[in-house]
C-alpha cells in the first residue's frame, strides 16, 4: 500500500470515521435547554413557521445551509463509481464550505442514475436548505439536472462542476486580454474537452463578449463540426461549420486555449503555431494538457494557467462556490442567474489588480505579487475572497430581483463577512504555504521513533523540509521498513558511529563553554548525545531548524540548545510561546515554557519577543497582559508587575497595542470590555496575544484549552534564539509534529533573511 493511500485511508478512519459532524449551536445542558430545543418549546417555532413559512430562516439552520448531493456518476478523475464511494467527496466538498465561507452542509448521495428520479428526489428534499450544490454527475444528464431545479425550486442552485471552473476562468481570460492587449470580441479561442466544465466555460466567454463563430470545440474525436453525427443538443450549439478536423488543426492562429481535457495532449509546436501572446488555461488535472515548464519554454509570450498548486495561475474552484453561495444565501436568491456568475467573475478580475496584503504574499513566500502574466487570478488563500465576491453577488441578487432579503448596510455586512472568517484558523495553512516555497534543511533529533518518522516522510512528501534523521541506522531502517514509509535517500547520521564529526563539534563547544567549568573531553563526549548533536549542526550551517523534545523532558531538550546556538543580539531572555488555534481565530499565549517566575523586567522582554514574533506572522499583535485584576481592581504584586511592565512598554515602543492588568475573559470579550473599561486601546484592537504573569498560569491554560476546549495548540515556539531550534510537546501527535516543523521551516526562513 502506497504511503500516500495508507495516510488518506488512516485519516478517513481514525477516531470518528469521515471528516464531519453536527454541533448544536444553542445549550443543552439543562432540563430547561432540552425543553426549549424539543418538547414542548419546539412546538412554538413550529407554529410560527406553520403561519408563515418564511419564518424557517428565522428559526432554523435552513438559511445558511447547503446541501451537496451526488449520484456518484462523474468523481473527480474515478468516473461512475457509486453514490457511496462519491461519499468521501462530498464530506470534503462540506469541509470546504464550512472553512472559507462559515457555510454548513449535509452531503446527500443518491442511488439513481435515473433523471427524472434524482429530480424527483431533490425536489423533495430542498425544504430542508437554503442551497443546493450539485456535484460530480454526469454530462449529459447534469445539464437537464442543474435547469430543472432551477426552474422548479426557489432556492439557489449550482453545479459547480460546470459553472465554477467556467466563473474562474472567465475573470483569468479578462485580465490575460488585457496583459496580452487584445479585444475580447476580436479573439478565436478553442477548447479541448466537451464536458459540463468546457460547455460551460465556453458559455461564460460567448457572455463576456467572445464571437460565437470564433469559438472552435474539440472533443476526443476532433473537432465538433456541424456535420459530424449523432451530435447531442449542447454540442450541436458549438459545432462550426469551419474547415477544421484536428485539434492540431484548430490551434493554429488561436489567441486562447482552453484544455478541460486530458494530459499531454497538447505539444510545443501546436502552442508555437497559436497567435502572438498565446493565453493557454491547460485544466487537465493532475497532468495539464501540456507541462506548465514545456509550454512556458516553448515561447516567451505566453500566458499559462494550470489546475495545479504548483506553478502560477492554479483555476481552482474554492476561489468561487464558497463564496458565490455566501453571497447567494445572505439575500436569500432564489437562484444562481447569469448575473450574480458574471458578478462573481468580474469580482475575481477586479480584485486580481488590487494591491495584495502581505499575508498572501507571506503564504505564498513572494515578496511581491501583483498583477502580471503569473498572476491573473487571486490566490486562494487570499482572505479577501470572502469580502470581494460574496457581496458582489450578493449585489447581483438584488439588482437582478432573485433576492428576498436586502442588505442594506454594506459595511456591517463587511464586518460580519469578516467575523465569518475568524471562526476557522488560516494561519497554518498560510505558514505550511511559506514553508514549501523555500524548504529547509531540519534535523529530527529522535528519529528512533515511529511518529517521528511518519512526520519525515510527510514534510518530505509536501516539500515543507529537508529531513535529517539522527539515531541509530540499523534501528531507524527497521522502523522504516516495518511500517512501510517512504524516505527515500534521506540522510541518516548515527552521532555515536560518527567520531569525526562528534570530535569536530566537541572542539566547538569546548570554545563555547570552556570557561563554564567543561573540557575537551566532556564536551565531545556529550556530542554523542543527539540533543547536543542537532542543535550543532544548525550552529555549523549543515542544517537550518531543528526538532526534538517528543520522548525526553523539556528542560534536557532546551539546554543543550540554548547553551550552542544562544540568544539573539540584545535578547535578555528566550521565551516559549504557544500557537493556539480557537474557535476565536488564532491566539499566541506567552511564556507557557520557560520563565518561572518573570519580574516586571522579564515581562517587558518576554511581551517584546512575543511581539515581534506574531509580527514575522504578518499579524499585528493586540496583547493582554494578564492577570486576576482588571485595571487595578484587586491588590496584589502580580496586578502590579503587569502594570508596570505596561507603562514600559508604551514608553518604550508607543505604537504597540498592548494593555494590562486585564482577566483573561474580559480581554477576549470585546462587549463586555467596552461596557466596563471603554478607556482600554483593546476595545478597538480585538486580542490575539496574551501574556501569563507567570510560567503555572501560562501552562495550565494553555493545556486546558487544547484539552477541554477543542483548541489546537502548536508549539512550544521558542523566542529569542538565534537560530530556529523547537522543542515538542512530550508525545506529540504525527499532526502536532508536522506543524511543529512548518513554524521552525518559517521560522529558519526568516532568520535567513535576517
Amino acid at each position: 500500500m502506497s504511503t500516500l493511500k495508507e495516510d488518506a485511508l488512516k485519516y478517513h478512519s481514525k477516531g470518528r470515521p469521515g471528516k464531519i459532524e453536527v454541533v448544536p449551536t444553542k445549550p443543552t445542558n439543562t432540563k430547561r435547554d432540552l425543553s426549549l430545543a424539543y418538547s414542548p418549546g419546539v412546538a412554538e417555532p413550529c407554529l410560527a413557521i406553520a403561519e408563515n413559512i418564511n419564518d424557517v430562516y428565522k428559526y432554523t439552520a435552513k438559511g445558511n445551509l447547503v446541501a451537496v448531493i451526488s449520484n456518484g456518476t462523474a468523481v473527480l478523475g474515478l468516473g461512475d463509481i457509486g453514490p457511496e464511494a462519491s461519499k468521501p467527496v462530498m464530506e470534503g466538498k462540506g469541509v470546504l464550505f464550512k472553512i472559507f465561507a462559515d457555510i454548513d452542509v449535509f452531503d446527500i448521495e443518491v442511488n439513481t442514475k435515473d433523471t427524472e428520479e434524482f429530480i424527483r428526489t431533490v425536489k423533495a428534499i430542498s425544504p430542508t436548505f437554503g442551497g443546493i450544490n450539485l456535484e460530480d454527475i454526469k454530462a449529459p444528464e447534469c445539464f437537464e439536472i442543474e435547469q430543472r431545479l432551477k426552474e422548479e425550486l426557489d432556492i439557489p442552485i449550482m453545479h459547480d462542476d460546470q459553472h465554477g471552473t467556467a466563473i474562474i476562468t472567465g475573470a483569468g481570460l479578462i485580465n490575460a486580454l488585457e496583459l496580452a492587449d487584445k479585444k475580447i470580441s476580436d479573439i478565436r479561442v478553442v477548447f479541448n474537452g466537451a464536458g459540463a466544465s468546457a460547455m460551460s466555460c465556453a458559455k461564460i466567454f460567448l457572455s463576456l463578449g467572445v464571437k460565437k463563430e470564433h469559438l472552435i470545440m474539440c472533443d476526443s474525436k476532433g473537432v465538433i463540426r456541424a456535420d459530424s453525427p449523432n451530435l447531442d443538443s449542447t454540442k450541436q450549439f458549438f459545432a462550426t461549420s469551419q474547415n477544421l478536423t484536428t485539434l492540431t488543426d484548430a490551434m493554429s492562429g488561436a489567441d486562447v486555449f482552453v484544455g478541460l481535457s486530458k494530459g499531454n495532449v497538447v505539444n510545443q509546436n501546436m502552442v508555437r503555431s497559436m497567435a502572438a501572446n498565446p493565453i493557454v488555461f491547460a485544466l487537465a488535472n493532475p497532468d495539464p494538457e501540456i507541462p506548465y515548464d514545456e509550454a512556458i519554454a516553448s515561447r516567451p509570450d505566453i500566458i499559462m494557467a494550470t489546475g495545479r498548486s504548483d506553478h502560477p495561475n492554479q483555476v481552482n474552484n474554492v476561489l468561487g462556490f464558497p463564496y458565490i453561495f455566501r453571497g447567494a444565501l445572505d439575500v436569500r436568491a432564489t437562484k444562481i442567474n447569469e448575473e450574480m456568475k458574471l458578478a462573481a467573475v468580474y469580482a475575481l478580475a477586479n480584485l486580481t489588480k488590487e494591491p495584495v496584503p502581505e499575508i498572501v504574499s507571506l503564504a505564498y513566500n513572494e515578496k511581491h505579487i501583483s498583477f502580471s502574466r503569473n498572476y491573473i487570478i487571486p490566490k486562494p488563500l487570499d482572505p479577501r475572497l470572502i469580502t470581494t465576491v460574496s457581496p458582489a453577488v450578493a449585489k447581483a441578487a438584488m439588482e437582478s430581483g432573485v433576492a428576498k432579503n436586502h442588505i442594506t448596510d454594506w459595511d456591517a455586512y463587511h464586518n460580519e463577512l469578516l467575523e465569518r472568517l475568524g471562526k476557522e484558523s488560516n494561519f497554518i495553512r498560510v505558514l505550511g504555504s511559506k514553508a514549501r516555497k523555500n524548504p529547509k534543511r531540519v534535523v529530527f533529533a529522535e528519529a528512533d521513533n515511529y511518529k517521528i518518522l511518519r512526520a519525515a516522510q510527510i514534510v518530505k512528501d509536501e516539500g515543507i523540509a529537508i529531513p535529517i534523521l539522527l539515531g541509530n541506522k540499523e534501528k531507524i531502517n527497521a522502523l522504516i521498513d516495518e511500517n512501510k514509509i517512504d524516505l527515500g535517500d534521506v540522510t541518516i547520521i548515527d552521532p555515536i558511529e560518527d567520531s569525526t564529526t562528534r570530535a569536530r563539534y566537541g572542539e566547538v563547544f569546548y570554545n563555547k563553554r570552556q570557561r563554564k567549568g567543561i573540557t575537551i573531553y566532556e564536551a565531545t563526549k556529550l556530542m554523542r548525545d543527539r540533543n547536543h548533536f542537532a542543535p550543532m549542526m544548525v550552529e555549523l550551517g549543515e542544517a537550518d531548524a531543528m526538532i526534538s523534545g517528543l520522548t525526553k523532558n523539556y528542560p534536557s531538550t532546551i539546554k543543550p540548545a540554548l547553551q550552542i546556538l544562544g540568544k539573539e543580539e540584545g535578547i535578555n531572555k528566550v521565551a516559549g510561546m504557544y500557537v493556539m488555534l480557537s474557535n476565536k481565530g488564532t491566539l499566541f499565549f506567552s511564556d507557557t515554557t520557560v520563565n518561572q517566575k518573570p519580574d516586571v523586567n522579564d515581562i517587558v522582554d518576554i511581551t517584546k519577543l512575543t511581539y515581534d514574533a506574531v509580527k514575522k506572522f504578518n499579524i499585528t499583535p493586540s496583547i493582554a497582559l494578564l492577570s486576576y485584576s482588571n485595571f487595578g481592581s484587586a491588590d496584589g504584586d502580580t496586578p502590579i508587575k503587569m502594570q508596570r511592565a505596561r507603562k514600559i512598554l508604551k514608553e518604550k515602543y508607543p505604537d504597540m497595542i498592548v494593555d494590562g492588568d486585564i482577566q483573561s475573559n474580559m480581554a477576549l470579550n470585546q462587549k463586555l470590555l467596552k461596557e466596563n473599561f471603554p478607556f482600554s486601546e483593546l476595545c478597538n484592537n480585538p486580542v490575539n496575544t496574551l501574556i501569563f504573569p507567570n510560567l503555572s498560569s501560562g501552562n495550565i491554560t494553555y493545556k486546558l484549552l487544547q484539552e477541554t476546549g477543542g483548541a489546537e495548540a502548536i508549539g512550544p515556539v521558542l523566542l529569542g534564539l538565534k537560530k530556529s531550534a523547537h522543542i515538542l510537546q512530550l508525545g506529540s501527535s504525527v499532526r502536532e509534529i508536522v506543524n511543529m516543523v512548518i513554524i521552525a521551516v518559517v521560522d529558519a526562513q526568516s532568520k535567513e533573511r535576517n
